[in-house]
């Protein structure tokens, strides 16, 4: 009887499967100090528990991208092992801070399957949630994967595309317990900016640029324990190891704090895509756009919603072609909600 596992395919997946994880994981000042490492992050409520704590929060939590990441990994062996690629995002909402100390575990509700008219390949969508040790959700959010077939005669399931939401509405947003503004030190967390001085409609260049190097997107990707084949081995990916679409996201994240060091937690995650990939050499730089503004229930505290775009080279602010479809420069399409004092 065969001990291993080749990972899923899409023929093995169907409507209302509910996938557990395997190796919960708990979470340490290890992971921060690599976190921080990796990327140039320096939002100060992440870096410092004294100004957590004056924003009324009992510690500084792990970034929110690094608790993304740790649940995101989880998932890897049993949803995207054989991937082609990781396609988008969708409603997607922090709903507890991650502490160091807390344990981490996963767990997926297959929602959609649609195989691809080659035949060869298929999307499979699920619900993935990440629990705390306490069985509380920490973190929920919608994905959708393009996955090989292992059998080409496997027949088509019945085509499901689940409905999702273009937009998490401001008040499905989650306040962390206690957050509190009113006393935030601008000074301490690098920019004067506040929520009142961004205006919907405003494009941000964030000016700085990473260059991505092989050995830190190996480390990354171990360490956030993520496991698909497209990323180590070279048989699946011929033209160069692909880079985890999660390492841009929190490159370009950590980027724009030039320009939006007071945009301190991310709540909501509307959308993503994953528009083109991204190979070691390539340099990574970032702008945004203010999409939209609204006030929260926590004192001093207001949501802006962001759209985050990471490019190859020098930024351009323009996504589309006249065709409609993604630049080629543009490596990723990112649209979220983050937290900001008044």
């Amino acid at each position: 009887m065969a001990k291993t596992n080749p990972g899923r395919f899409f023929e093995d997946y169907t409507v209302g499967q509910i996938l557990t994880h395997a190796v919960p994981r708990t979470v340490s000042g290890g992971e921060r100090a690599l976190y921080h490492a990796l990327y140039p992050a320096r939002h100060a409520l992440y870096s410092s528990d004294a100004f957590a704590q004056s924003c009324g929060l009992p510690q500084s939590p792990i970034d929110d991208l690094a608790a993304f990441h740790v649940v995101f990994g989880k998932t890897v062996p049993d949803i995207s092992l054989n991937a082609v690629a990781n396609l988008g995002y969708a409603e997607g909402r922090w709903l507890k801070p991650v502490y160091l100390g807390n344990t981490l575990r996963s767990e997926s509700e297959v929602i959609g399957l649609k195989q691809n008219s080659n035949g060869k390949t298929g999307v499979v969508w699920v619900r993935t949630r990440g629990l705390n040790q306490r069985g509380e959700t920490v973190m929920e959010y919608v994905r959708w994967v393009m996955v090989r077939k292992a059998n080409l005669d496997a027949p088509a399931p019945e085509t499901v595309v689940p409905d999702l939401a273009k937009v998490v509405a401001a008040d499905q947003l989650v306040i962390p317990e206690g957050l509190d503004f009113s006393n935030y030190d601008f000074a301490l967390a690098g920019e004067p900016h506040r929520w009142g001085d961004y205006e919907i409609g405003e494009k941000i260049d964030h000016v700085d640029g990473v260059t991505i190097e092989e050995a830190e997107h190996m480390i990354a990707t171990r360490l956030w324990q993520n496991t698909a084949k497209v990323h180590f081995d070279l048989t699946f990916r011929p033209d160069g190891r692909l880079i985890y679409g999660g390492h841009v996201i929190s490159m370009a994240r950590a980027l724009s704090f030039n320009g939006l060091a007071n945009a301190q937690m991310i709540v909501g995650l509307n959308g993503g895509a994953h528009a083109n990939p991204c190979f070691a050499g390539d340099t990574v730089k970032a702008w945004t756009e203010v999409l939209d503004k609204a006030d929260t229930s926590a004192p001093g505290v207001g949501a802006v919603r962001l759209r985050l775009v990471a490019t190859k080279g020098d930024v351009q602010f323009g996504l589309r072609t006249d065709e409609g479809k993604y630049k080629p420069d543009v490596l990723l399409d990112l649209d979220y909600w983050a937290l900001m004092p008044l």
